[in-house]
């Protein structure tokens, strides 16, 4: 008898992976770090005497919290959303299953099962052989229509967890560039490692999930950065990501992105964030023939390095009260600095996206926003209710994403989502 069809796809695309594989990806700890590999003879100096590559990183899949979410931004990333076709519990536990050992693989770096020719490969293929460390992360999060009554799980629902509403801007005509079951994000190095990523995750559910839309997108990141500053340029010439918390302050994160025992949440949930994923088409030719003092008055920061206006660095705290008294600027909606506004804080990410031409001939450029936050309705919706009506809006157009809860990271000997489904 033939290997049933739907056990082959689900387990095709991922080697037999050993135990001393699953120890080295695993950590539990909370300040679980990314392990690096050299990418020469020595750390600091190649053997011809040239400065040595940096060294890639491979973030562990296992821990208290999914790694992805406060990993460093990445040159490269792809975000999709897919819908589950399981039809019982048990077929979506599998789903979930296979998922993690994909994703588990891919972040490990580590090489793949060979097979008789006479099969499909375990890999694309497209990293060679040994495709070592490739600076690779990847964040699942689990839609509000996860939770409806296919599987029992509505009792279980994050309690903010919700379909993204229509906000004021919003250009949301096709629900299918929209919402869906189970969302992906993966950030790499390179762009061949996160598309291996996504194929690899995608070749082992083709029985279980079907893909609703995705979106890719790349940064060019500064060669350093500290805390606070931007680690890039947006498509509009402006640098993104300027007032960060540090990710890598634990009791920050606490504060503004993990899930706690007092929040109210079903006890899987512990350990999770909330994440809103938006899709934003900018009017690039329009902005480009914007005045440079409009473009910066609009942001409220001068374009050539970040700083907000009237200041001298741009981790300087704005002057609203000499410069914006009407806090119409972008970063005095979004950030007003007012009593009670350092509650709405999210721990924000992005890449930007340039896919060509549209339909009208026209180019189609943009952001893919990303924020987490310990509360969706403290975070993310607040701060898009104070910029409903910005003038930025003149010039961006949000075509898509939605609102996923990322559950904590599975302990060893866990698929992501076990908790969920116990």
């Amino acid at each position: 008898m033939g290997m049933d069809r739907r056990l082959f796809l689900r387990t095709a695309g991922v080697g037999a992976a050993s135990a001393g594989l699953l120890a080295a990806c695993s950590d539990d700890s909370e300040d679980a770090a990314p392990t690096t590999t050299e990418g020469a003879d020595d750390a600091n100096v190649a053997a011809d005497g040239a400065p040595a590559p940096e060294p890639r990183r491979v973030f562990p899949f296992r821990g208290d919290h999914q790694s992805g979410v406060t990993a460093p931004p990445s040159a490269h990333g792809v975000v999709a959303a897919f819908d589950v076709r399981d039809e019982t519990r048990d077929e979506l536990r599998e789903t979930l299953r296979s998922l993690s050992e994909a994703a588990e693989q891919v972040m490990s770096g580590e090489s793949f099962d060979e097979r008789d020719g006479g099969f499909p490969p375990f890999d694309t293929g497209i990293l060679g052989p040994e495709p070592g460390a490739t600076g690779t992360s990847i964040i699942i999060g689990f839609g509000n229509s996860l939770f409806d009554d296919r599987f029992g799980l509505a009792d279980r629902r994050p309690v903010e967890l919700q379909r993204m509403p229509k906000f004021g801007n919003d250009y949301l005509v096709r629900e299918h560039r929209s919402h869906g079951d189970i969302s992906v994000t993966v950030s790499a190095d390179t762009a061949d490692a996160a598309n291996h990523a996504l194929r690899q995750l995608m070749r082992v559910t083709r029985g279980g999930l079907s893909p609703r839309w995705s979106r890719e997108g790349y940064n060019s990141l500064f060669e350093s950065f500290d805390v606070g500053e931007a680690p890039t340029r947006n498509l509009m010439g402006f640098k993104d990501g300027t007032s960060n918390p540090d990710p890598d302050d634990n009791s920050r994160m606490d504060e503004l992105v993990w899930v706690a025992d007092d929040d109210d949440q079903p006890d899987w949930a512990v350990g999770g964030t909330y994440q809103a994923i938006r899709i934003i088409r900018m009017q690039v030719e329009f902005w480009d023939r914007t005045r440079l003092n409009e473009q910066e008055t609009i942001f409220g920061r001068r374009r050539a390095d970040g700083a907000p206006l009237g200041q001298d660095d741009e981790t300087d705290a704005p002057d609203f009260a000499t410069h914006d008294p009407d806090f119409e600027s972008h970063i005095a909606r979004a950030n007003p600095r007012t009593p009670g506004s350092e509650r709405n804080i999210m721990l924000r990410k992005a890449f930007n996206y340039a896919s060509g031409l549209d339909e009208n001939d026209q180019l189609d450029q943009g952001l893919i926003f990303l924020s987490f936050q310990r509360s969706l309705e403290s975070g993310f919706i607040t701060v898009q209710r104070r910029l409903d009506g910005e003038v930025l809006e003149e010039y961006i157009r949000p075509l898509g994403g939605g609102f996923y809860f990322v559950p904590p990271a599975p302990a060893d000997g866990e698929f992501l989502g076990e908790r969920l489904l116990a």
